[in-house]
């Protein structure tokens, strides 16, 4: 027989199938001997008491042996000589568009400006150690997306969007480990992610799709508000007669082709802030209340939300045992990120700390769409400016920031290109800054020891969200203006991470096969 039980356990038992059993046995009143296997379903890190514990839901094997699950690809057909669906941008989106369309029996060509995930390995070494931005190839662009080389991070609130569960297991069934099916707030890790994203390209193109690298988009062909065809940079003319667009948060030369062309899109509200390291140990000791975090507890996230001013403040992408990493998208500018590798084994932890931007704070949005995008773009250029005109961030001591004091000396960080002490005043509007100041001594309300100098803040954290909407008719998928078209994504505003955009991707692939069938 099978039983289900909900169990709170010490880290040491919910690490051992021994321990495990015993567990289940006291739970349950069943004899020790009978059970032969308990397989854990959900996991998650309770540490709001003192003794941290493990919340573990179990099915529990009594007298009944256990069977480990495989998970297995769908079936996907050989498409080669199938009708085409032209998609823009080879991040999550696009990779997942292109398995459903192959899934339903429909030929993806898929085009990426980057180039393939182990090419794209020498830009990224060529950015973090001479400072050169390769603006087709670099952390936000190429294939995999923005996800691929900055964490991996699987956690979505996106549960009403869609099959959160059926990417997850397509994504082990790519060589992901199964763990991600059962975390709370699941991981791959940078140094694993690209292998699967080879492994999804690589199936793509055996099930006759193509995939088309450095090739960037460079002009729409619209007659009668009807998509006809697309132009490249390298002066291929691809006709098209459905598009889905899903070219990531940073592709600021498609918002403006689009302005350019008259098609409509909005300017949308992002957020906006610092990068903050500090020494993991000490994120370890105020969250998990101990002087040492022991072997079977990994490395400890944290979650911060505060109100300020009206304003909210918060963290995001929070990295434990991680890397700050440059995501700068052009010559010109600084952009800070983070990652963690899958173990999360480095010995410091970031997370982005932003605040809660308004349209009110752009100007001229009812004219011009692009406002949002050329607030974001001019904190770069001037973050690139008291940097030292390099790819070194300007930074603080988080403690000298919270005074308006620039730090005499910095600590070294992960931050490879490196960083240069200045006032980040004159890098953020007076209102961004202010918040940030009061923020952090909120913060450290909540999270005693938090505010230290012994953090550093990075600026800036700029890439959270796209900062345009593509309007799409929220029943078919396709843009309010242009039939054809399917804006789809981080960029297009309908997703934010990497498991709503392939949730997203999904849906646009199927709302398009749809209008094929119907046309």
């Amino acid at each position: 027989m099978k039983y289900q039980y909900q169990l709170s356990l010490s880290p040491e038992e919910a690490a051992n199938q021994f321990k495990l059993k015993k567990a289940a046995s006291r739970y349950g009143k069943i004899a020790l001997r009978d059970i032969n296997y308990v397989e854990i379903l959900k996991r998650s890190i309770d540490a709001r008491q003192r003794k941290v514990k493990i919340n573990l839901k179990v099915d529990v094997y009594v007298k009944e042996d256990f069977t480990e699950k495989k998970i297995l690809l769908p079936d996907y057909q050989d498409v080669r000589n199938k009708e085409e669906v032209v998609i823009i941008g080879a991040g999550p989106a696009g990779l997942f568009a292109a398995l459903r369309c192959i899934e339903l029996g429909f030929k993806p060509i898929i085009l990426e400006r980057g180039k393939d995930v182990k090419t794209r390995r020498r830009d990224l070494k060529a950015l973090n150690i001479e400072h050169i931005v390769d603006e087709d190839s670099n952390y936000c662009f190429g294939e995999g997306g923005a996800g691929t080389y900055s964490d991996g991070k699987l956690y979505t609130r996106s549960k009403k969007r869609g099959d959160v569960e059926r990417i997850l297991k397509l994504l082990v069934g790519f060589g992901a480990t199964p763990e991600i099916m059962i975390d709370a707030h699941p991981h791959i890790g940078t140094n694993k992610l690209p292998a699967i994203i080879a492994r999804i390209r690589e199936l793509i193109i055996a099930c006759g799709g193509e995939v088309l690298f450095e090739t960037r988009l460079t002009d729409i062909l619209v007659l009668n508000n009807e998509i006809k065809e697309i132009r490249t940079l390298k002066g291929d003319r691809i006709k098209a007669k459905k598009i889905i667009l899903a070219t990531g948060h940073s592709a600021r030369d498609i918002f403006e082709l689009l302005y350019r062309k008259k098609i409509k899109i909005e300017a949308k509200a992002f957020a906006l802030g610092v990068r903050v390291e500090h020494p993991q140990e000490l994120i370890d000791k105020i969250q998990y209340k101990c002087d040492s975090r022991g072997e079977f507890l990994p490395p400890s996230p944290y979650s911060l939300v505060k109100q300020i001013g009206g304003r909210g403040m918060y963290s995001f992408c929070m990295c434990p045992g991680g890397i700050i990493a440059p995501c700068a998208t052009a010559p010109g500018e600084v952009v800070t990120n983070g990652w963690s590798p899958s173990k999360r084994d480095q010995p410091t932890a970031n997370s982005g700390i932003v605040v809660e931007l308004k349209l009110s704070d752009f100007k001229n949005i009812e004219k011009n769409p692009l406002a949002a995008m050329e607030f974001q773009k001019q904190i770069e250029q001037k973050a690139w400016l008291e940097g030292g005109r390099t790819q070194k961030v300007p930074a603080q001591r988080l403690s000298d920031f919270t005074q308006g004091k620039v730090s005499e000396n910095l600590p070294v960080t992960s931050y490879k290109p490196g960083i240069t002490s200045t006032d980040l005043a004159k890098v953020f509007p007076g209102f961004i800054h202010k918040t940030l100041q009061t923020g952090f001594k909120e913060f450290n309300k909540s999270m005693r020891g938090f505010l230290t100098n012994d953090a550093v803040v990075h600026a800036p954290e700029s890439r959270t969200s796209s900062p345009v909407r593509i309007p799409r008719n929220p029943y078919t998928f396709e843009h309010v203006q242009i039939k054809g078209l399917y804006p789809c994504g981080e960029g297009a505003g309908y997703a934010g991470g990497i498991i709503s955009a392939a949730i997203d991707g999904e849906r646009c692939a199927e709302k398009c096969i749809e209008s094929f069938k119907n046309s």
